[in-house]
């Protein structure tokens, strides 16, 4: 079942509207209180900032993390000490068995890697939760906190959508909250192994992510 039928594309933008300044935990828990099991938070681990607003909200709440097979070994040793630390309900989601044919750095390893079990694990449900923030990249500066998501004709919420990468530092600080230890080796933007890479004095905190090529999206977004 996807999104109620009040949340079709065209309600969404007077929604974000409303939630625009509000805080982050207030966004998730109106997407607790509207969709409730029908909602997971999708997450990459790169930190737990996102983890720690919304087990917050609700302590239950499902957690998606995609194993593309390819992750560095510090990522799942992480994975594991925050499902730990808060108990997540966690649901690990693996690649299919076509993904076989395009390891990681090739053309279509995203696809198969990561949107395709992305597409698998939100089957059911009516809305997600992302930790896309404007400040990520040029191609996510427009990211709504409350947006459609037109590929999968559901909610998707994002509710860092308007904090910078100093606030996310300034919250894991304050909050004493696990941190990735790839962080302080310089990896400002953790993906798979074969294709990151620390980020140098200067450079854009995404500029370690498929630094060889022309690439800044993996395709679950858009």
């Amino acid at each position: 079942m996807k999104a109620a039928p009040s949340y079709s594309r065209d309600a969404i933008p007077s929604i974000a509207a409303r939630l625009e300044r509000q805080s982050a935990s207030d966004i998730i828990g109106w997407a607790v209180g509207e969709f409730g099991s029908e909602l997971v938070v999708a997450c990459s681990f790169q930190d737990c900032v996102l983890l720690d607003l919304a087990v917050s909200v609700d302590a239950r709440i499902e957690v998606l993390f995609l194993d593309t097979g390819y992750h560095f070994q510090e990522t799942l040793d992480f994975v594991e000490t925050v499902r730990r630390h808060y108990s997540l309900n966690l649901t690990t989601v693996h690649p299919g068995s076509r993904a076989a044919a395009f390891p990681c750095g090739s053309d279509q390893c995203c696809q198969w890697r990561k949107v395709e079990p992305l597409e698998r694990a939100l089957l059911d449900r009516s809305a997600w939760v992302t930790g896309l923030k404007r400040s990520d990249a040029p191609t996510r500066a427009t990211t709504p906190v409350v947006g459609w998501d037109e590929s999968r004709g559901m909610v998707k919420v994002n509710p860092l959508a308007l904090w910078s990468d100093g606030q996310i530092a300034e919250y894991v600080q304050s909050h004493s909250l696990p941190e990735h230890p790839l962080t302080r080796q310089g990896y400002l933007s953790i993906g798979c192994a074969p294709t990151t890479r620390p980020v140098k004095d200067g450079e854009d905190p995404r500029a370690g992510r498929w630094a060889d090529s022309d690439k800044t999206e993996c395709g679950l977004h858009g």
